[in-house]
């Protein structure tokens, strides 16, 4: 796959094009801690995995959870996973929690499904959403003589020495709407 070199706030990257996105605008996951922690109060951080991920895996304890698709228990033979369905209500729910020209550092596991978030939130006139190249969970390390050989321990938020939690913070968790409940029962039939 393509790859692209990126800047980021301190440093350079080479990025898989799949992690672009059309507003050009890209931290690591330390780069986003730091930007959030020097001033929490403008600064948002959005996490757009499912909220099965955000609970079970662990999430930055101040990140709001909007999950950018929800799963269903359709088997995809081809990629040996279950599938996930677009949640189409992903953008009103990040408009009711954030405005049009909040700082919003987007989050996923690896950087791709935020990616993805961020030219949603773009087209709907969010000016200022931040892609987090590397995700929570980082990259996979690519050195075959590595006992990590293929796992995600390369940067990423929970490898890059940033706190999160297991702690499921009412405000910040996400509740579905009816209209999202209704997208999941369809999913399931």
């Amino acid at each position: 796959m393509t790859t692209f070199e990126i800047k980021t706030p301190h440093s350079t990257h080479q990025v898989l094009q799949k992690k672009m996105t059309s507003l050009g605008l890209y931290v690591t996951a330390r780069e986003a801690y730091e930007m959030w922690k020097a001033d929490p109060e403008r600064i948002k951080v959005l996490d757009v995995r499912t909220s099965v991920e955000y609970a079970l895996n662990g999430h930055p304890e101040m990140a709001a959870n909007v999950p950018l698709v929800v799963p269903s228990i359709k088997w995809d033979i081809e990629k040996g996973d279950y599938t996930n369905v677009i949640n189409t209500e992903f953008v009103a729910n990040v408009a009711r929690r954030f405005k049009l020209d909040d700082t919003i550092l987007a989050l996923c596991r690896s950087g791709t499904r935020s990616a993805i978030a961020t030219n949603f939130l773009a087209k709907a006139g969010f000016t200022k959403v931040y892609n987090i190249i590397d995700g929570f969970d980082g990259d996979k390390v690519d050195d075959p003589e590595s006992i990590w050989y293929g796992v995600r321990r390369r940067n990423g938020w929970k490898n890059s020495a940033t706190p999160f939690t297991y702690k499921l913070d009412p405000t910040l968790v996400w509740l579905p709407s009816d209209a999202e409940l209704e997208i999941m029962r369809r999913a399931l039939d």
